[in-house]
């Protein structure tokens, strides 16, 4: 029997909020795939792209070892260093505008080995 079907293949509750489909905790008590860290090369890589937002650009972060809060701690960090928005999306962080060499160089200084992708 497969754990959707244990669980009745519960996405929301009143009580508690949003329902992990794995394991069937709410969100906050939720624990799958919190402890791992996504595979890659160990390389940091920084893009930027324009596709889907109408024009604007956004510059890309992706392969960074972290997960979770700490990720978002170090976007937090970064869009302060840039001055200005953005946000984390499937392991990735998305910094508004065209801040490749500020953020190359950040990255640097925090140990990573930081390469420019794309054009």
């Amino acid at each position: 029997m497969s754990k959707k079907r244990e669980n009745g293949g519960l996405v929301y509750s009143t009580e508690f909020g949003r329902m992990c489909p794995d394991c069937g905790r709410s969100r906050a008590d939720c624990s799958c795939g919190e402890s791992t860290v996504p595979a890659g090369d160990g390389i940091v890589r920084v893009s930027r792209e324009t596709k889907g937002r109408k024009g604007k650009g956004v510059t890309l972060i992706s392969g960074v070892p972290l997960t979770g809060d700490a990720l978002k701690t170090l976007a937090k960090t970064l869009k302060a260093r840039c001055g200005t928005g953005g946000t984390v999306k499937d392991g990735v962080i998305e910094i508004q505008g065209d801040h490749r060499d500020l953020l190359l160089e950040e990255l640097r200084k925090l140990g990573w080995t930081v390469k420019k992708a794309g054009g």
